[in-house]
């Protein structure tokens, strides 16, 4: 509850509307998309964080990498405005943030091709099995991370249920994912993740790349429909 003070507090502080109001991407039309090039004014490698929450990830690592553009996503709301307004405070002109669904974004906002680095950091598990419906990591999320991620990108993800961790692995391979080496850059720095390590929880996380997939030349297409015998 504090928390929820704090962001109305917060929003109603015209100051503080203002700071959130320079990095939030605009959506006042009907009918808009995300072009990063447009929202960030250059081009530069791009990082989404899916459910940023309050930005303690994020802006740390918006900070720490200028020559980056980052986009730090939450469903508009009480923590979605405090993080706009911790975010516009950070004053960091790489950064900007997307008040809305991660699955609209990545479904129909965001350009093909055009993220290098997903984060994805906790998502709510839904563990009763009513709640499968809510969940994040949906076949067609899946997709739309596959979609817009360019060649050679990845998707980081963490959790700290590890059904949950093996059921979003799988998904992500399934849809043609690999798993890389190495540890998820957000996997002990989000507000959730100092919080379960201290509890003594377990964090799952990993790194997940496009598996390169062969691009058949007319003369195989020809061949391997019958068209053209060997």
């Amino acid at each position: 509850m504090a928390r929820v003070r704090n962001a109305t507090r917060f929003w109603k502080d015209p100051a503080a509307a203002e700071a959130a109001r320079r990095v939030i991407v605009p959506n006042e039309a009907p009918v808009f998309t995300i072009e990063p090039r447009q929202i960030f004014g250059r081009a530069a490698p791009l990082e989404v964080e899916i459910g940023a929450g309050r930005g303690d990830f994020i802006i740390g690592r918006a900070a720490a990498n200028p020559d980056r553009n980052f986009l730090a996503v939450e469903r508009p709301g009480t923590i979605g405005r405090l993080l706009a307004v911790r975010c516009g405070r950070a004053g960091l002109e790489n950064l900007r943030v997307a008040a809305m669904d991660a699955r609209t974004l990545v479904s129909l906002m965001l350009p093909e091709g055009s993220v290098d680095t997903f984060h994805v950091y906790f998502p709510d598990p839904w563990p009763k099995s009513r709640q499968v419906k809510h969940r994040l990591f949906t076949p067609s999320f899946v997709r739309g991370l596959m979609r817009t991620l360019k060649p050679g990108g990845v998707v980081y993800v963490a959790t700290d249920v590890a059904q949950w961790a093996a059921e979003m692995f799988e998904r992500l391979e399934a849809a043609g994912f690999r798993q890389t080496a190495g540890q998820a850059p957000g996997a002990t720095l989000t507000g959730f993740a100092r919080k379960y390590l201290a509890q003594g929880k377990s964090v799952f996380s990993g790194g997940f790349e496009p598996v390169a997939r062969e691009v058949p030349t007319v003369l195989t297409a020809l061949r391997r429909s019958g068209i053209l015998k060997p």
